[in-house]
């Protein structure tokens, strides 16, 4: 299933590589911020309810 990527193959692969963990550090990030903001809009609402 792999194609075979002849002197690029070390290039190639640590390309994938570096993207993958890239594209995982952003979902990280976004995934936390995400979280973080729902949290502070949830102690915002409760504070105009109670005040």
């Amino acid at each position: 299933m792999m194609p075979e990527l002849g002197k690029y193959a070390g290039a190639v692969l640590s390309s994938y590589a570096v993207s993958l963990v890239l594209i995982v550090a952003l979902v990280a990030v976004s995934v936390w911020r995400a979280r973080r903001v729902r949290a502070e809009l949830k102690r915002i609402e409760e504070r105009q309810k109670n005040g």
